[in-house]
């Protein structure tokens, strides 16, 4: 039954997609994607640092309750790290905006009203970012969530002391350096789409959600592709169930592991407490019984006298 249940689900997106797409014309998924310039990157490192604390900063106040503030955890904060620089995350998207701009001898990142193609320089982008971010998402995020840093406190410590991103001035484009392609917006619609699937994206029944071209969908072409040698009549499992099924047995261990060292902890505390109460006792008994005896033997001592 659940293995039918997920195949409802999987041929229920899918044909909500189809529906959805043949309003639009989804043009990039035809095209290769665009492979990051790397030669591009010491241009514009220190700017991409500088947008890359911006919408760090951002985002942890999105994270906060307007009506009703709420302290955002540590787990936020950790998540958004990770996935900023993470073109298949939502938190990414900012990279979608931003233009590479050659201006006489150096490169500029220009804001953009709407998300754009993603070519050549959204790769170069988002690489220089995680060149940027490389290891240190975790103190990023730790700084973030223990100091509440201003926005400027959290550039220079991201930018200058953490990883000297802008430690020192760009140097100068070569004057033979290829421009880059012009920037294309999507459409309204197509940015949504893309939006739809990314928050789809590790869902049970919707396990490796991409996106096609219209014709692709009327076609079917790729979508069965990694299901040739199966059964047509036995219902597809999501290939990433088995790692699911790990997890859930992953944390029922964690939980029964937690339990023994919370009990563990807890026979600890009780036995020290325990230890420390008769110490006091003993402490007391012994203080009595020494005056005690002293009184005796004063008393001794006058009667001989």
């Amino acid at each position: 039954m659940a293995k039918i249940n997920q195949t409802i689900i999987s041929n229920s997106l899918i044909i909500f997609v189809l529906l959805y797409s043949s309003c639009i014309q989804i043009s990039y998924c035809s095209k290769t994607p665009g492979v990051a310039r790397k030669d591009d990157i010491p241009y514009i490192k220190c700017q991409v640092c500088h947008n890359l604390a911006n919408q760090l900063y951002q985002q942890v106040q999105d994270k906060q309750d307007k009506i009703f503030p709420k302290r955002v955890s540590e787990y936020d904060v950790i998540e958004i790290a990770e996935n900023v620089c993470n073109l298949k995350k939502q938190e990414a998207d900012w990279i979608l905006k931003i233009d590479i701009v050659e201006q006489g001898d150096r490169l500029e990142l220009v804001e953009q009203d709407s998300e754009g193609q993603c070519g050549s320089e959204c790769k170069t982008i988002e690489r220089a970012c995680q060149e940027v971010i490389g290891y240190y998402d975790t103190d990023v995020a730790e700084y973030i969530y223990k100091k509440k840093p201003t926005l400027n406190s959290l550039v220079n410590f991201l930018c200058k002391d953490l990883t000297e991103a802008c430690s020192t001035k760009p140097p100068p484009v070569p004057k033979g350096r290829e421009p880059g392609e012009p920037f294309v917006p999507k459409s309204a619609k197509e940015a949504e789409m893309e939006k739809m699937l990314k928050s789809m994206e590790g869902m049970p029944g919707a396990p490796s959600m991409k996106m096609y071209s219209r014709e692709e969908l009327m076609s079917g072409k790729g979508l069965n592709d990694d299901d040739e040698d199966d059964d047509d009549d036995e219902p597809s499992i999501p290939s990433n169930m088995g790692k699911i099924l790990r997890e859930k047995e992953k944390s029922k261990t964690m939980d029964w592991k937690q339990k023994i060292t919370k009990g563990i902890k807890d026979v600890h505390e009780a036995t020290k407490k325990h230890a420390t109460k008769m110490a006091f006792k003993l402490q007391k008994w012994w203080k009595a019984k020494k005056a005690s005896y002293t009184q005796k033997k004063s008393k001794s001592a006058k009667v001989e006298l």
